[in-house]
């Protein structure tokens, strides 16, 4: 009876061997079947991986291949992780789900695996962000000793603004530097196919956080701003602006003039509705911020001048819409999401005009006739 149960389990084991030799093969014909940029985007395996788990991991990693390279997680989400000494890779990698960095934890865990960058991570402090991409995040979270540099860019802002912000003690690139890559149209960014080729990149600066390495360059820094506008300005808002009769370079430079006009959050849509009213019409904008962006910086630092005179509103440039009709040649400032959503989707109105309320609140007052405007004046 025992010698006939040695046979069975012998017999199990021999026959879980060829089941295993043959998933082995089929896996094997699968990467040889497979598309070598893919088979070149996983990267090299570790060299004391067993062939079994390579090939199962690789096959694995080339059917998701694009997602590498795509956003781990939430793009807004961040985190800043403390790495302890002997902390596993799994460990860390679940402390990133948790936090919406990472929403496939178990790609980022088979990609390390298979890179042999599960066993290399540094103990240390770390930002992570969702808008990384897994290969992003293994190759990061690698070395602990570059501390990330915090760039915060405000809706509204211009480009001189924004070089004005950069912490120039914590980078290798200054103001000018960036300022001089800032104001050329790159190459590889199809959504700028409707900017002249003499435009700057004013309005596709998207505001937002973000965590920079001190070695990168300007055109680091600009490339990531412009990845990021492509990301959060999605399709459904792109359909917006094309349904507002707008090419998304016009639909930029009315969200950054919208930018600079609103400052509560519920009246970007009122507003916009009173520029498109007055475009339907054949009306001027007459917008402040258009003329003050052509003023360009004052004696005292500031870059948006106010009030106004009425020398500055007879100002001659292409960029004053008290004296040119339409839209103004370019954006005037970085828009935000809000300003962005508001010229897609504006609110439904027969108003053509607003100014500011008296009681300082910031909100506007808002007007069909130019006598009911000039009422709402100010005592």
């Amino acid at each position: 009876m025992r010698e006939t149960i040695k046979l069975f389990l012998r017999l199990v084991f021999i026959a879980g061997l060829l089941l295993l030799l043959c998933a082995c093969a089929a896996v094997g014909g699968l990467l040889a079947g497979a598309v070598p940029d893919r088979l070149e985007r996983i990267g090299p395996a570790r060299v004391d991986l067993d062939p079994p788990q390579r090939w199962m991991l690789a096959a694995y990693l080339v059917a998701r291949a694009p997602a590498l390279d795509e956003p781990a997680g939430d793009i807004q989400a961040t985190l800043e992780l403390s790495v302890e000494q002997g902390q596993s890779a799994g460990e860390v990698v679940d402390a990133l789900v948790a936090a919406g960095v990472v929403a496939d934890g178990e790609l980022l865990r088979s990609y390390m695996r298979y890179r042999g960058l599960d066993t290399g991570i540094e103990a240390g402090q770390y930002v992570i962000s969702g808008a990384l991409t897994p290969r992003q995040i293994a190759e990061r979270l690698q070395s602990a000793a570059v501390q990330q540099v915090v760039l915060t860019v405000l809706e509204g802002w211009r480009l001189e603004e924004i070089a004005q912000a950069l912490p120039t003690e914590s980078i290798a690139f200054d103001p000018r530097e960036f300022l001089l890559v800032a104001r050329r149209k790159p190459q590889g960014f199809p959504f700028l196919e409707d900017a002249p080729e003499s435009a700057s990149l004013e309005g596709f600066l998207f505001p937002d956080t973000y965590h920079l390495d001190p070695e990168m360059g300007a055109e680091d820094l600009v490339r990531q701003m412009l990845e990021n506008f492509d990301r959060r300005v999605d399709g459904q808002m792109r359909a917006g602006f094309e349904a507002q009769g707008l090419n998304l370079y016009q639909a930029v430079t009315l969200a950054s003039i919208i930018e600079r006009e609103a400052v509560v959050d519920e009246e970007r849509g009122l507003i916009a509705s009173v520029f498109f009213n007055r475009l339907r019409a054949g009306m001027k904008l007459e917008a402040d911020p258009t003329v003050q962006y052509a003023l360009g910086q004052q004696p005292d630092g500031s870059w948006w001048k106010s009030p106004l005179t009425a020398e500055d509103l007879a100002l001659d440039s292409l960029y004053n819409t008290y004296m040119y009709p339409g839209l103004p040649p370019g954006p005037i400032a970085n828009p935000g999401l809000e300003s962005l959503r508001a010229v897609a989707f504006p609110e439904e109105t027969d108003f053509l005009y607003f100014r500011t309320a008296c009681d300082g609140s910031g909100r506007h007052l808002f007007a069909r006739t130019f006598e009911e405007h000039l009422g709402n004046a100010c005592p």
